[in-house]
């Protein structure tokens, strides 16, 4: 870590004498101590260098500590490292680059300008634009189908590309679901699962107290994840509690047609966003036994992991993208039907039954989705497959 810390350092303070500089245009070029075996550009979070690692927003998403772990990872291996931001549509590679690490924006203009010789690995980290879009807009027509109302900016559209065609490999952050969004390209695809910006001890929790107590937690794109099915249920359960975490102010037309159900339910308590390093946050998981997410596409699930991370179970679609290892429920199609009779029959279960799960979901989310994990992940897909490559 040292090279890391050193590199921060002189880079924070040159940062403090440009800040006007637009992020988007900067590079951040960072070297070993030894002389470079090569060079690596990374395409990806530029902010994971510009912040303090206590800032709100680097804790806020997985992708800021992960893009360090990226550099770092390459960095400790003797490479010399060039960080872009995914957005900058201007750099152009001014010298051979031995390997390229990108997130799909940007990818396939900067691919083109690569030399020949360099080894281009995709880092996924959503489902196939394809099929995310297709199932986002589906959600959108079953919302219409149900409530004859259409809402905008409550899914997540991703931007068209060619990533996976450009790239000669790749690494998916997903389970199953989103491997197989790419598998018609036909590349070589490794599993690093994703990080969690929370860590927890384990900690027994009354059971039987808060066995009918639910927790949906997400960010943007309140449909695209499944709030408004979510709330509709729990409508309809008055004998369930439902925690609702998210940023409510980015979705007005939400919280409009979806009034009655979040703010003037009595089992439905409407938190807002919350700061997941916040003790408030840690309350609220604490009086929860499970997470329910049916989301319609993601690349990992990062909202459900944190939860994961203090003993919640999960009860997910499979598009959510997150391995229950057992301890949870995977829905089949996330019906209102089916997600009822899944909270039902969870809170239904014996007290011993579901300590044991909790028990064994915090384990599989602490040696599965941790940093630890991620960087061991990362380093061993660089030696035994990217080096091998090259």
């Amino acid at each position: 870590m040292g090279v890391l810390k050193r590199g921060l350092k002189k880079l924070h303070s040159t940062l403090k004498k440009c800040r006007k500089v637009d992020v988007d245009k900067q590079v951040v070029r960072l070297s070993p101590d030894i002389i470079p075996k090569g060079h690596v550009l990374v395409s990806y979070i530029i902010e994971s260098f510009l912040i303090d690692s206590n800032h709100p927003d680097f804790r806020s998403h997985t992708h800021y500590w992960e893009t360090r772990q990226i550099v770092n990872t390459f960095l400790e291996l003797g490479y010399a490292v060039d960080l872009i931001s995914y957005r900058n549509t201007s750099f152009r590679p001014e010298r051979n680059y031995d390997f390229f690490v990108s997130a799909r924006t940007n990818f396939d203009r900067l691919a083109a300008l690569l030399n020949d010789t360099c080894i281009k690995v995709a880092h996924l980290d959503t489902a196939h634009w394809i099929t995310s879009n297709h199932y986002a807009y589906r959600r959108l027509f079953n919302l219409v189908q149900r409530r004859n109302v259409a809402l905008k900016g409550s899914i997540r559209m991703i931007e068209q590309n060619l990533a996976i065609e450009n790239a000669d490999l790749a690494t998916v952050l997903g389970n199953a679901f989103t491997i197989e969004s790419y598998a018609y390209a036909n590349k070589p695809m490794y599993r690093i699962p994703i990080s969690s910006t929370i860590e927890y001890e384990w900690q027994k929790r009354d059971i039987n107290s808060i066995r009918r107590n639910y927790l949906w937690f997400g960010s943007g794109g309140f449909v695209h994840k499944g709030l408004d099915l979510v709330l509709e249920l729990f409508a309809d359960l008055p004998d369930h509690q439902l925690f609702v975490c998210g940023p409510f102010e980015n979705e007005g037309a939400f919280l409009q047609e979806y009034h009655r159900e979040l703010f003037e339910t009595g089992n439905i308590h409407p938190v807002g966003w919350v700061d997941v390093n916040d003790i408030k946050f840690k309350n609220i998981l604490d009086q929860c036994l499970g997470i329910i997410y049916p989301s319609c596409a993601e690349g990992g699930g990062g909202s459900v992991i944190s939860c994961m991370h203090a003993g919640v179970i999960p009860v997910v679609s499979y598009e959510a993208s997150v391995d229950t290892n057992g301890n949870g429920i995977t829905l089949a199609d996330s019906s209102l039907s089916e997600m009822r009779d899944a909270v039902t029959r969870l809170s239904g279960l014996p007290v011993s039954e579901l300590a044991e799960m909790a028990r064994e979901t915090w384990e599989f989310a602490s040696n599965t989705h941790s940093k630890e994990s991620f960087a061991q992940n990362y380093k061993e897909f660089v030696l035994n497959v990217l080096l091998q490559t090259g």
